[in-house]
């Protein structure tokens, strides 16, 4: 264990000025008591800094030969590591003569642990005697230095009491993680095995470690200790136990364990747990817990671990070769983990997912054959708060849990299922799935044209099926019957590539900066300030990246790929909701929260979600709703590109604004176009903002559309 050590609490006291002494007998001219003192402050301080080699030399040629340095340094090492030590303190009490060549150091110890605080042990004495060999006083040593009761052979003992893993919930209290599952613990007495060998046949594959771990264990062990030898899921203890109680003399104890009751519920945002890696270990150990604690490894249960986890109360002491409690040293209470409740409501989060398995059921002989995966998310426009993060295909999380309901070798087989899966099931699509964001990307570029001054809100352009500037720069709308005249709202609504081609030659005619820095400023290309799970940052690139990355000056054709979100620009999902969140409020872009309070049931919460707002954009006058116009049109004009999908839905009444996004996918010529839609509701006070990507899917009015619509069909008018 690595001390942090502190200095001592005084300054050391210099060899002129002895401590007081108790009984000061004739002195030994050579050796007198203010150089017993020197190596006295001389011992402890190196013992203060973890210097254990300067330590050991200041010990007599005796206690050296009777303990070698290896022995040594394992004694103050471990020592440091069962009392969790991080520093300590020495103050000097006493010093007197015992003999001509015998002096005794008195003093106080405070010792600063990681898990029992601070405790003092005093009215210790450190024995010195005159050594020949040194020709110099020096410390006699023994193990008792350490805690006198030592000397007879006791050991340190850290007992620890750790809390259960506290429970995830969902807004609506519904269990979503508890620590109910159970599985066995196996314990021994070293002494009390009949065979050790014999034992290792039945205990590695029953605890599921190998033999070197569990030697480990052995020999590190006193022959009447209870030694922990790990857990074992309850049908393999049903097969087992015979044996084992046999040739190990082992002894059980049921524990409970982590438990998804829905495991397929919103596994990417739990998270799952498992055992301490041997880089955690180090910390694992220092926070009161051992190499069976479960603790969580990704998503909420890591990000969380510290609440859900709680603090171990712990009891240090000394005890006898026998067993016997000889003293307590020191004593902290636990503290209770905490339940952690998640923004995320489980009926919605559910409703989300079969809507979109039911899209690629509808779709099994078409665009589904090609398409590994798709992406949603809702956030309460208001607050930042994330109500449904789906990803799919999903995955049961119960997989990865140690001790899996169905047992282990089911588990594994599903793991791998889920390992070699193509689709990447594991991916969080929605905060790590990187995408050209297509048309849905005309929302921020009308905002930075018509903000910018380069475009004015009602400038029009007539929209043909062909775009042409400079020599032979051709492009070719998605529409060949024309738009014709249309202004900022009207391209909107219809979706129309020329409008923002020539929308970018402009905006790139005065400063080719201006379109990328407007992405920034909204949110594009760096991450939302989610904390509870990891994010892609995104990509949006600008002049500057392009010279200095690839030695290529920025062109006409970078800025009518970005404007209409491609090339080599890739967005999250989480970033576009969180654009379209600030659109609906008016301008302010909130942090994405998942976790609504943090807390033990029934008491103060030691958390609770604030809204936290971390940018606010100012827009000039008529800008915003100008571009709301046209969003809100597209699922209620008959100019619309999703109104046909909107038209008889009840969501009509209360107002729609949203975008259709065809992003073509760079991976290959041939491959399908990711689907796009992204929209808040209601029109007036908007309350949620929803985002769906179907990768290789088509067309986004036909494709994501729809599942935007059933989402908010059944958040607005459903069973919730």
């Amino acid at each position: 264990m690595l001390l942090l050590l502190l200095a001592a609490c005084q300054p050391s006291q210099p060899a002129a000025e002895p401590l007081p002494t108790l009984a000061a007998l004739p002195s030994t001219p050579a050796f007198d008591l203010a150089d017993a003192q020197r190596i006295a402050l001389a011992f402890m301080e190196a013992w203060q800094s973890g210097d254990f080699e300067t330590m050991y030399g200041l010990v007599t040629f005796a206690s050296r030969e009777a303990t070698p340095f290896e022995r040594f340094n394992a004694l103050y090492q471990n020592a440091g590591t069962t009392m969790t030590l991080e520093g300590l303190e020495y103050i000097g009490t006493t010093l007197y003569r015992e003999r001509n060549d015998v002096a005794v150091f008195g003093y106080d110890v405070t010792f600063h642990t990681n898990l029992l605080g601070t405790f003092s042990d005093t009215n210790r004495e450190l024995r010195l005697v005159v050594d020949t060999a040194a020709d110099d006083w020096r410390v006699a040593w023994n193990a008792g230095d350490i805690f006198p009761e030592m000397a007879a052979g006791a050991q340190l003992r850290l007992d620890l009491s750790r809390p259960s893993r506290a429970n995830i919930y969902d807004s609506r209290d519904q269990i979503l993680a508890d620590q109910n599952g159970r599985v066995v613990a196996v314990s021994a007495v070293k002494q009390e095995i009949p065979n050790w060998n014999g034992c290792l046949n039945y205990l590695s594959p029953a605890v599921l470690k190998e033999v070197p771990l569990l030697q480990k264990i052995y020999d590190e062990s006193g022959s009447d200790w209870l030694m922990n030898l790990g857990t074992i899921e309850p049908a393999t203890w049903e097969q087992t136990h015979t044996q084992l109680e046999e040739a190990c003399a082992a002894r059980f104890t049921s524990l409970a364990t982590r438990r998804y009751l829905n495991g397929l519920i919103a596994p990417h945002i739990l998270g799952y747990v498992g055992y301490p890696t041997e880089d955690d270990l180090p910390d694992v150990l220092a926070a009161g817990f051992n190499q069976d604690t479960i603790l969580g490894q990704s998503g909420i249960e890591a990000s969380w671990d510290t609440a859900l986890r709680g603090v171990p109360g712990s009891s240090l002491q000394l005890i006898s070769q026998r067993g016997e409690i000889l003293r307590e040293l020191a004593r902290s209470a636990p503290q209770p983990s905490e339940s952690v409740w998640l923004t995320i409501d489980s009926n919605l989060q559910t409703a989300v997912e079969q809507i979109i398995s039911a899209a690629y059921t509808a779709a099994a002989d078409g665009w589904a054959q090609e398409s590994k995966g798709a992406a949603a998310v809702i956030m309460d426009v208001k607050t930042g708060a994330i109500l449904a993060m789906v990803s799919y295909p999903t995955f049961d999380n119960n997989v990865f849990n140690p001790y899996p309901q169905g047992g282990r070798n089911a588990a594994d087989q599903l793991l791998r299922v889920i390992q070699d899966d193509p689709r990447r099931p594991q991916l969080n699509r929605v905060t790590q799935g990187l995408y050209p964001l297509g048309s849905v990307m005309k929302t921020v570029s009308a905002v930075a044209a018509a903000d910018s001054g380069v475009y004015a809100l009602d400038q029009r352009y007539v929209c043909t099926g062909i775009w042409a500037r400079e020599e032979n720069f051709i492009r070719t709308d998605w529409n060949p019957n024309r738009h014709g005249a249309v202004n900022l709202s009207q391209a909107l609504t219809q979706s129309c590539n020329p409008y923002f081609w020539e929308l970018s030659y402009q905006m790139n005619l005065v400063d080719p900066e201006t379109l990328p820095d407007y992405m920034h400023r909204f949110g594009f290309g760096v991450p939302t300030g989610l904390t509870d799970l990891p994010e892609a940052s995104g990509f949006i690139p600008d002049p500057e990246w392009k010279q200095r990355n690839l030695g290529l000056p920025w062109t006409l054709s970078d800025a009518a790929n970005i404007v209409i979100g491609q090339g080599e620009v890739q967005v999250t999902p989480l970033q576009v909701v969180r654009w379209f969140g600030a659109l609906a409020n008016g301008g302010t872009f909130y942090r994405p929260q998942l976790v609504q309070k943090v807390g033990i049931l029934g008491e103060v919460p030691s958390y609770t979600l604030q809204p936290d707002a971390m940018a606010r954009v100012t827009l000039h006058d008529g800008v915003l709703d100008t571009v709301l116009e046209g969003l809100c049109n597209v699922t209620t004009a008959r100019s619309g590109t999703a109104e046909y999908q909107f038209r008889n839905s009840p969501l009509q009444t209360l107002g729609v604004c949203g975008k259709t996004g065809t992003a073509q996918d760079g991976s290959r010529a041939d491959a399908n176009s990711h689907a796009w839609f992204a929209a808040f509701a209601p029109r007036e006070n908007p309350q949620i903002a929803v985002v769906v990507i179907v990768e290789n899917s088509g067309e986004g009015s036909e494709v994501a559309a729809p599942i935007v619509r059933d989402i908010m069909e059944y958040y607005f008018f459903g069973g919730r």
